[in-house]
């Protein structure tokens, strides 16, 4: 299930210097920007000498027992291996405790089905890392779908990313005979990307290098601005320019869609973050840019335009609200029509998390109070829509769709889960829907990693400061039916808040082995400027309003520890990335409101955020450090400034990773030497060599950050 066509990975490759990060400040200004220099070797040293540390305090037999039991759940070999259809053969990439790096293989369905399938496989990153003296991290493929649909998938463009950063090179792959095409497409290692025009020709979008006057080929926020049509045997430089963006822009993105009898070429030109364009390439090459809101994602499929408005608009006499999708004609739209059908409207309750299209259905997933229901629609005569409510689907926990073949069939695979229930796979024919053999057909079932008798999930609402109801799930353990002050619990409150992206329900083995099943609670808070009420509730929390998140933060751990679920002696909170931003400020703002936290990949110093790697292209999400907003708001929730001396603040374990060239490890650096320079008590440190923004590269070094979280958490909660 998705939303719409979206940006690519939003980061920037840092450099040897140390990413643009300038270093000719005065020590009075910042004495602790030398940290960020990445790969400087006396910050480096203080990386390995934190490092070091950590794994003092936090090591032992009971980090090496938690370390196992991760690596058991991450390598098992009976987890469902989901799969995509390319033609006749489903893929899946796989790691596991004998392919660390993992493998890109392929089977047939019926193979697929059986308890052990038998898996071709194609590329061994482990092998190709062993031959070629290299780190490489898994990015995915691309595959050439054939013009004749009987024919074979032949091509892959596959990218590789040196040691996990965002950053990665692309490959041209040979699907028939199992190898790398020689002299094939060949992308050296930058943001962007390349994706199929036809066999001999793509478009291609990277880091090109700086044109003959000097001007660089990304943009400021260090994504690519040039779109090129790249034909095969040609130089890289020799590229065709089809478009640019200006350098002020985020990035320009190409592709082509290859549905049979409807292909067209698109350019996504992102000029912000909220802020975007879908222009038709023509066949004549003519550029045609919808003529729609800016802030409006536009989806085309056949022959229809999609539009999912962030604002409301009102194109010609009718309003449209904002969190509406509306449906046109394409065709139609682009002879000048505007009269669209609204097929989704939100509500208080209600928002659009995603759709899907089959050949012939539209499926909508709609949140309602984070509970997802399914609308399956169907496009009829002179722009009407049929629509059935696929209540056979389960109606609370964590439900997904995706189309098995969006091209011949209304098959889709179901994924179910939720905190306590081990994920199934399903396959569900939309045609059946409406039959008795409506239920999905299980196909595959993922292990339980932990004995959840006896445990339970409840969603339950606290009261935001302004009155906002906001929701949280909560998880008890078993045992925990009469929770009261008497017998509080060690629990674990985990939050997000930003860009619009839902916290819903699945299965956490991780949380369930080690947490769950030693006695502790969970809870997830769906904060404001997340997604979970669609754009208003995102809007709700954007820059000057993001103290509103942090309230909404406040307000659930207040709610656990007022209806008795825990004390503020006894609660940790985590996040990373805008979850580390969260974190950040919980720790200024709060301290008092708990005992511990684990601050992953954070974003911290929000005064030079927008200098540092991908910082650049978020200002649509907190503001502009230069201009008066930092003034305005900005610095009342940059936690690199608001730490203050004598505070007695939570104990806090920060990890991030070298690697990161999304955020950038000098936030998690410079917040650590500031509150170890102020005796701020009971704060470690600790960095991944590798991972990018996901913080590791493989499911060792995973094992190992979650462990340290983990035993750092039971050490300071008091958990038995």
């Amino acid at each position: 299930m998705r939303r719409f066509p979206g940006l690519p990975y939003l980061a920037e490759t840092p450099d040897a210097a140390g990413a643009g990060a300038d270093l000719d400040v005065t020590a009075e200004a910042d004495a602790h920007r030398w940290l960020e220099a990445i790969d400087d070797p006396a910050a480096l040293a203080w990386v390995e000498a934190h490092n070091r540390e950590t794994l003092d305090a936090l090591g032992g037999p009971e980090l090496d027992t938690l370390t196992a039991e991760l690596r058991e759940i991450l390598d098992a070999d009976d987890r469902i291996p989901f799969v995509v259809k390319r033609g006749e053969h489903y893929y899946n990439f796989w790691q596991d405790a004998d392919h660390p790096r993992g493998v890109w293989r392929r089977t047939h369905w019926a193979d697929y089905c059986q308890a052990r399938p038998a898996w071709e496989v194609l590329i061994d990153v482990d092998a190709l890392n062993a031959a070629e003296g290299e780190s490489w991290v898994w990015h995915g493929a691309h595959c050439l779908e054939p013009e004749d649909p009987s024919g074979t998938w032949e091509r892959a463009l596959v990218s590789l990313s040196p040691g996990g950063t965002d950053a990665d090179v692309t490959r041209e792959f040979d699907l028939v005979n199992k190898r790398w095409v020689e002299e094939g497409f060949q992308r050296p290692a930058a943001k962007g990307g390349v994706s199929w025009i036809d066999r001999d020709t793509v478009y291609v979008y990277t880091d090109f290098g700086a044109d003959a006057a000097g001007q660089s080929a990304l943009t400021s926020s260090g994504y690519p601005r040039c779109v090129k049509r790249w034909r095969r045997g040609q130089p890289l430089a020799a590229a065709e320019t089809l478009f640019e963006a200006a350098e002020s822009d985020l990035m320009a993105v190409a592709f082509r869609d290859h549905t049979r009898g409807f292909e067209r070429d698109f350019i996504h030109h992102a000029l912000a973050f909220y802020e975007q364009r879908l222009i038709e390439r023509l066949p004549d090459g003519t550029q045609l840019p919808l003529d729609l809101p800016l802030s409006a994602q536009a989806s085309v499929h056949r022959e229809w335009l999609l539009v999912l408005l962030r604002d409301d608009w009102m194109p010609e006499t009718t309003l449209y609200p904002s969190g509406a999708l509306l449906a046109i004609d394409y065709a139609a739209f682009k002879a000048g029509a505007r009269d669209f059908r609204v097929l989704f409207t939100p509500d208080a309750r209600r928002s659009l998390e995603g759709f899907e299209w089959t050949r012939h259905y539209l499926v909508l997933d709609i949140l309602e109070d984070v509970k997802h229901r399914f609308v399956r629609l169907e496009p009829r005569a002179e722009g009407e829509w049929s629509s059935f409510a696929l209540d056979a689907l389960p109606a609370t926990g964590e439900v997904g769709l995706s189309a098995v073949d969006d091209e011949a069939s209304d098959e889709v695979f179901v994924v179910v889960t939720d905190y306590l229930t081990p994920t199934t796979l399903s396959r569900l024919d939309l045609a059946q829907a409406e039959t008795a053999s409506a239920a999905p057909t299980p196909v595959k079932q993922a292990p339980a990693f932990f004995d959840a008798s006896g445990m339970r999930v409840e969603q339950r609402f606290a009261t935001s400061t302004d009155g906002t109801r906001v929701p949280y799930f909560l998880v008890l353990p078993a045992g925990a039916d009469d929770v009261s002050r008497e017998t509080a619990l060690p629990t674990l409150l985990y939050g997000y808040g930003g860009f619009e992206i839902s916290l819903t329900p699945h299965y956490a083995p991780d949380v369930g082995r080690c947490w769950l099943s030693r006695g502790g609670a969970y809870a997830v808070a769906n904060i404001r400027g997340g997604g979970e009420y669609g754009p208003r509730w995102h809007r709700a929390a954007l820059k000057a309003d993001r103290h509103k998140a942090f309230e909404d933060f406040a307000a659930v751990a207040a709610d656990l520890v007022a209806s008795g679920v825990t004390t503020p002696r006894q609660l940790g909170i985590q996040g990373g990335s805008n979850g580390g931003l969260l974190v950040g400020n919980m720790i200024t703002r709060y301290p008092d409101h708990f005992a511990a936290a684990v601050c992953e990949v954070p974003l911290l110093d929000m005064q030079r955020y927008h200098q540092l790697l991908a910082g650049a292209s978020w200002m649509a999400e907190y503001g502009d450090p230069d201009s008066d907003d930092w003034e305005r708001f900005l610095k009342d929730y940059s936690p690199y400034h608001n730490l203050r001396e004598g505070v007695d603040y939570p104990a806090v374990l920060f990890t991030t990773s070298t690697r990161d060239d999304r955020v950038h490890p000098g936030h998690a650096r410079k917040m650590m030497a500031k509150m170890e320079a102020m005796s701020a008590g009971d704060v470690h440190y600790y960095e991944n060599t590798e991972g990018g923004h996901g913080g590791a590269a493989d499911n060792a070094q995973r094992a190992r950050l979650g462990a340290l979280a983990w035993r750092f958490l039971w050490q300071r909660l008091g958990a038995s």
